[in-house]
This record gives C-alpha cells, sequence and structure tokens, in this order.
C-alpha cells in the first residue's frame, strides 16, 4: 500500500520525577500578580522573545520595544528563549518588574556537526555540504523510523516512502541518481558503526504485502532516541569514506547522558490515522458506460460469459466504494519511552526503554509492535588524557498483516461487485463468480526482526594535541518471515483442501565486525590551525540465508511446520562473506578563522572486485572563505553578520554490487537428472570487473542576517 494515509491526531504526555519549588504543586495555593518589563541585548530591546512560567503553559511574547507581561506567582520562575541566544531563568520572588538583558549563545550560533563520523567542525568553518537535523525536530513526530522524520527537511534529499505500512521500506536518494549499474542508497552510520542499509526481506516472501519486499532496516532505530541526523551531501564531506560515500552519508547520533542528577522521565504518546486521499473511481453507471462501449469498439455482440459485471450477472445497480470498504478504517498509534539518565564530572550514563505500537486500516486486527533498548555510558578521566565511550542499541519487532496488499485490490474490483457476506455472515463467492477480497485476509504475513548495535570507542592523549582513538563496532540483525496461503482463502464450492495450502519462509542473518584505529594531530601555527588526521578502517560481514516453499498439510493448524509438508523445496541456501578495508586521511588549514582549506582521500580495497581491482584511491578539495569576517564588510554592511563562500570538488565510489559479481557462479535448477540435482551457471569469470567512480563538483554562498535568525544558503553541485 503506498504512503496514502498521514497522522492525523497526536496526543503526547510527558513526566519527570524530579520536582523544585518551582513547580505548580508548590505555587498553585499562592496568588497570581502581573509580571513584566523590558527585554534587551547589547545593541537594544528584542522583539519576538518567548517568556514562559516554568512548570506550566502560561507565557508571552515581547513586543516591538522589547516589553512583555503576564501573570506569575511569587514562587514561579520565568524562562527566556530566543534563537541564538542562552535561555535565562529568573525567579519571580517579590518582583513585579523583571527587565533581562539577553546574552548571545556562541555555541548556536557557531553550531558544532558531526562531519563524516571522524571529526568535528563548526558550523561555521564547514567546507562541505552538511545539513543538520535535532532531536527537536525528530522526537514529536509520530515516526517509527527515522527517515520518516526526514522527509521534507533537508533540500537536495529525495525520501519516498514504498508502503504506508509499518516496517516498510524507504528510497532515500541524495541529489539525485548516481548509479546505473551499483546501488544508490545512501551510507547509514549509526554513533560510527557502519549500518547495512539493504534489505534482508525476500521478494518471493513479502513482494505481495510489502511491494518489492522491501522491509526498512531503519525502522529498528527508535527515533526517541536519535540525538541528531547529518547528511553529508557533496565530495568534501563524502570523499574520507570513500567508495561508501559515493552516494552521501546519514550520520546518526543517539542520546547520551548529561551531568547532574540522576532523572527518570516518561513519556507516551497516542494517535490516530486514517487514509486522507483517495483515487477518485467511476460510479456505477459510467463504469457499466465504458465497458459497454470497450466491447462495442472490439466488435462484441454479446457479452463473454465471464463479464459478471456487465452480463447481468451481477447487479448493474449496485455500487460499493471499494476504498472506504478496504482500506476506510482507522489505524491507531501508541508509543512510550521511560529514560533514566544522570552522572558527575567524569562519567554519564543513559538507560532507555521504548515500546511502539500500530495498526492498520485494514478491515481486520493486524498489528506492528516493537520494543527498544538503548544504553549509553561515557567517561573521562580526572586528567581528561583518557576517554572510554560505549552505546548499545537493541530492538525486536514482530509485524503481522495479511498475505497480500489490499489496497492493489481496490483498483480492479467494479463497483458493482456483490456484498463482502452473504446473508448467514460467510464470505460471498457469489456462486463461483465472485473473488472475494477479505478472503485474501486468511492468509498472514508475519515477520520477527531484531537488531543490536554495539560500539566502544576508547581514546588517549599521549601528549598535547596528539591523540590515538579506535572505534571498535559489531551489528546483528536477525529476520524471520513468512507468507501462508491456507485453502480457505478459495471458494469451498471449488471442493480445494488442506493438500493445497503452501507456506514461504525466509530466516537471514547478518553479521559485521569493525576496527577503525586513528591519530589527530593539530598545531597553531601563528594565526592559522593545522588538524591532521589518519586512520584505517577493516570490516567483514558475513550474511545467511535460508528460504523454503512447502505445500501440502494435513491441516492448516500445522501450516507453520514445514516437516508436516508433502512438497519442501529449498528455494535459497547461501552464505556470503564480505571484507572490506581502507586507509584514510585529512588535513584542514585555518587561517584567522576566515580561509579554510580542506584536503581528505581513502584508499579503499573491497572483496567485491576482481583480483587486479580491487583497490582505488578517492579524495577531494574543498576550501572556504568567511567574507563576512573582513574588516571592510563588517564596517559597511553591518546588517550582514555571516557570509561564506565554499566550493569543493572530488571523486568518490560505489561498491554495492552484490558480493561474488565477478566470479564464475552456479545455482541449482530445482531439476532433477538420474535422482541428481543439477546446477546451473550463472555468471562467467570477470577479473576487470571493478570500481565505479563519481565525480562531484558543489559551490555554495552562505549568508545570515539579524543575529543568523535568517539563513540563506545558494548551492550549485553537478555530479558525474
Amino acid at each position: 500500500m503506498k504512503n496514502n494515509f498521514r497522522r492525523s491526531l497526536a496526543l503526547t504526555f510527558t513526566f519527570a520525577l524530579f520536582l523544585t519549588y518551582n513547580s505548580p504543586i508548590f505555587s498553585q495555593n499562592l496568588p497570581l500578580k502581573t509580571v513584566g518589563g523590558t527585554i534587551s541585548d547589547a545593541d537594544g530591546p528584542l522583539s519576538g522573545v518567548n517568556i514562559m512560567v516554568k512548570n506550566t503553559a502560561r507565557g508571552s511574547i515581547s513586543d516591538l520595544q522589547g516589553k512583555y507581561q503576564l501573570a506569575a506567582t511569587a514562587n514561579d520562575t520565568l524562562l527566556f528563549t530566543y534563537l541564538g541566544y542562552k535561555t535565562q531563568e529568573v525567579a519571580v520572588g517579590s518582583s513585579t518588574i523583571l527587565n533581562v538583558i539577553m546574552q548571545v549563545d556562541a555555541t548556536a550560533l557557531d553550531q558544532v556537526v558531526i562531519n563524516a563520523g571522524y571529526y568535528k567542525v563548526s558550523n561555521k568553518e564547514k567546507t562541505g555540504s552538511i545539513t543538520r537535523i535535532t532531536a527537536k525536530e525528530i522526537e514529536n513526530q509520530p515516526v517509527s523510523n527515522p527517515l520518516g522524520a526526514m522527509q521534507g527537511r533537508v533540500a537536495g534529499v529525495a525520501i519516498t516512502q514504498t508502503t504506508g505500512l509499518a516496517s516498510g521500506g524507504y528510497e532515500v536518494r541524495i541529489r539525485g541518481q548516481n548509479s546505473i549499474a551499483a546501488g544508490n542508497n545512501p551510507l547509514y552510520i549509526i554513533d560510527g558503526i557502519p549500518y547495512d542499509s539493504q534489505s534482508m526481506g525476500y521478494s518471493n516472501v513479502g513482494a505481495t504485502t510489502i511491494p518489492g519486499g522491501n522491509i526498512s532496516p531503519l525502522s529498528l532505530i527508535n527515533p526517541q532516541d536519535i540525538a541528531s541526523i547529518e547528511i553529508l551531501k557533496d565530495a568534501d564531506a563524502t570523499a574520507i569514506y570513500g567508495s561508501r560515500g559515493a552516494n552521501g552519508v546519514v550520520l546518526i547520533t543517539t542520546k547520551k547522558g548529561k551531568d547532574g542528577k540522576t532523572t527518570f522521565s516518561f513519556n507516551t504518546y497516542s494517535g490516530m490515522a486514517q487514509v486522507t486521499k483517495t483515487v477518485k473511481y467511476m460510479k456505477t453507471e459510467q463504469y457499466l458506460a465504458m465497458r459497454r462501449e470497450a466491447f462495442a469498439n472490439d466488435g462484441f455482440t454479446e457479452y463473454p460469459v465471464d463479464a459478471y459485471d456487465v452480463n447481468g450477472t451481477w447487479d448493474q445497480t449496485r455500487y460499493t466504494d471499494w476504498q472506504k470498504e478496504l482500506i476506510g478504517g482507522t489505524a491507531y498509534l501508541t508509543n512510550a519511552q521511560a529514560t533514566v539518565s544522570g552522572g558527575s564530572g567524569n562519567t554519564r550514563f543513559l538507560l532507555s526503554g521504548a515500546y511502539h505500537k500500530e495498526t492498520t486500516v485494514y478491515p481486520q486486527n493486524f498489528d506492528y509492535e516493537k520494543g527498544s533498548f538503548h544504553t549509553n555510558l561515557d567517561h573521562t578521566s580526572t586528567n581528561d588524557n583518557f576517554q572510554l565511550y560505549f552505546s548499545a542499541n537493541y530492538a525486536s519487532e514482530q509485524n503481522d498483516l495479511p498475505g497480500m496488499d489490499i489496497m492493489s485490490l481496490t483498483r480492479f474490483l467494479p463497483p458493482n461487485a456483490p456484498a463482502l457476506y452473504d446473508e448467514a455472515g460467510n464470505l460471498n463467492f457469489e456462486n463461483g463468480t465472485f473473488a472475494n477480497p477479505l478472503a485474501e485476509l486468511q492468509g498472514k504475513y508475519l515477520t520477527n526482526r531484531k537488531n543490536l548495535i554495539a560500539n566502544t570507542q576508547l581514546s588517549y592523549k599521549l601528549f598535547s594535541n596528539f591523540i590515538i582513538l579506535a572505534n571498535l563496532g559489531y551489528t546483528t540483525t536477525s529476520l524471520n518471515e513468512s507468507r501462508t496461503n491456507p485453502h480457505t482463502k478459495y471458494d469451498p464450492a471449488l471442493g480445494i483442501t488442506s493438500s493445497y495450502s503452501s507456506i514461504y519462509t525466509n530466516s537471514a542473518t547478518k553479521e559485521s565486525w569493525l576496527l577503525e584505529p586513528q591519530i589527530n594531530w593539530d598545531r597553531s601555527i601563528g594565526p592559522a590551525e593545522l588538524d591532521i588526521l589518519v586512520g584505517a578502517s577493516f570490516q567483514k560481514q558475513t550474511d545467511d540465508v535460508l528460504s523454503h516453499f512447502a505445500r501440502g498439510f494435513a491441516s492448516n493448524s500445522l501450516i507453520y511446520n514445514l516437516a508436516a509438508a508433502n512438497t519442501l523445496n529449498v528455494q535459497r541456501d547461501a552464505l556470503t562473506e564480505y571484507k572490506y578495508q581502507a586507509f584514510f586521511g585529512r588535513v584542514n588549514y585555518n587561517i584567522a578563522n576566515k580561509y579554510i582549506i580542506n584536503l581528505t582521500g581513502r584508499r579503499d580495497g573491497s572483496s567485491r572486485f576482481g583480483p587486479g581491482n580491487r583497490y582505488a584511491n578517492f579524495g577531494a578539495i574543498g576550501a572556504a572563505w568567511l567574507f563576512g569576517k573582513e574588516a571592510l564588510i563588517s564596517k559597511n554592511l553591518p546588517f550582514l553578520n555571516f557570509g561564506k563562500l565554499r566550493a569543493s570538488y572530488g571523486i568518490t565510489g560505489n561498491d554495492q554490487i552484490g558480493n561474488y559479481q565477478y566470479l564464475e557462479t552456479y545455482s541449482t535448477t530445482g531439476s532433477q537428472y538420474d535422482a541428481n540435482s543439477g546446477i546451473a551457471p550463472t555468471r562467467i569469470f570477470n577479473p576487470e570487473f571493478g570500481w565505479e567512480t563519481n565525480k562531484k563538483f558543489s559551490a555554495a554562498l552562505e549568508l545570515g542576517f539579524l543575529k543568523d535568525r535568517v539563513n540563506v544558503v545558494f548551492e550549485y553541485y553537478n555530479n558525474q
């Protein structure tokens, strides 16, 4: 089913088990009084500042003169927030006039982003094209997949949901199609660990329910556990990932613990969804007129026997809106999450667990359920030389869906088709003339997936400005899916028994190990800063797949027991291995925070290519000029608080072609000769099978006005 419905109502409740004396619990009996004043910064009054009474819904906004008024009690605390300025908390006390001077937040104006996972750079000093989505933009959206939270929020990134069903796939294209023969999926990095975005579903099992059998691996990531998402687009930002960054990089960083008291929070929301837009189909009269005209155009003088809709077999005055009948229900959504976090100056921790459930708009009950657990621990030694970071994300989901995409059936049912049920309340097959769509609900498509992502980072400062770091990662994902076709989905008049019932099953396991040693060194040279990074990446991934088709059971109650089948075929049985290694480096030269040059390079090796073509070199150069800091500009254009020109050019590669494509391979034919199963060649040996390269150029003008409250970016890019 296409993505043709949306959330129409969501109710959110948040609870926290930490109370202060400013809480309404302690102030609800105190009298309200009018509190006001003027809000300003170093340049004068500030309009549009948000003022809220902490822990209440009471608030106000400052006017053009920076003045405000609101009702509060003596025990209340006022929160003053404004984009680009530090949030201030002021206790009311006995005062009725509270004047506040807002302080510019340098962090907000010069936001730090994680660039390709290997280093950090300020938002204003980046030379590449990077877009950042924060937790505030993600966590309040009623979606089960982080990709759903990204839709429509990033320029140059097209995200299309291939199905409206929970855990269904997404197509993500960063700056268009980058390859004809190889994959176009971006590289996903979760807490520094590459995450395979290829669907593990088997098309023979799930294609009729989820188009293409495309199950999104990202649905196993809880959006509420995400602190930020960075999308790396151009060569300067992605070349350090070499071949894996050809289609862009999506960097996901999960939440961490914060210094302070140990706190417990509980968040839950509920929602409802319905189909908001349907296809406009013809009414019965229009439809029958079209059918009669079609037969006349083909020279028919009598309607065919099986043209039940127009030959009088079915009621020609009957009308059913099949979209309303089959997908006109209400889907319900429930999400709950509990989090415990805290820490001291040296050690911080976070633990969270979540539960998510969705139903569908189908006529019967079909549920999607997901449970997830996230933990994070980071520690810094007292002398700041040693740092340890550990994170783990575990999720398990179950999906119960019909064996066929019912949405597709609405396109082929005539508007005068018979009723779904007969007078006795049984499924109506209209004397063998009607393929009742609800009969498809007798079949089931079930999935069970589990996923674990674990990451450990160790770093040590050997001496001033010289740091060694090791990034260790492990991921494992398992999928069990099945689709049944019981004999009860057919008209009982046909006399079909459970000996005709069948089932498709698919079991897949994916396991990956990663080791990335790195060295980082930076040094000041007069007004300039030199930053050098070198590292290596070693990864091994194994995929194990086993798929069956079984038919003929003594009873449908045995349909999930393959040993009870009369016929059992192994459709896929494969164990594949993928090895990858790379050496990368980056040199960044920054003069007076105005003139910046960034060089990145990577040498990749992949087991997916022929013996003579397994290694390739990739790299990029990026430059930026922060002309807004030039004295001539800042003096004559005071309204322009930020201006930057940047450009980059580089070459990236692509190895998303599958394993063993260069080898001579064989597969079983399923046929037997002389009581032996045969094999047939599927591919010939190709030693010249090599890398695909992608040349990227990008240039941009970035401007900021009114203390960064208005930002404009003009960007040109070209991929070849």
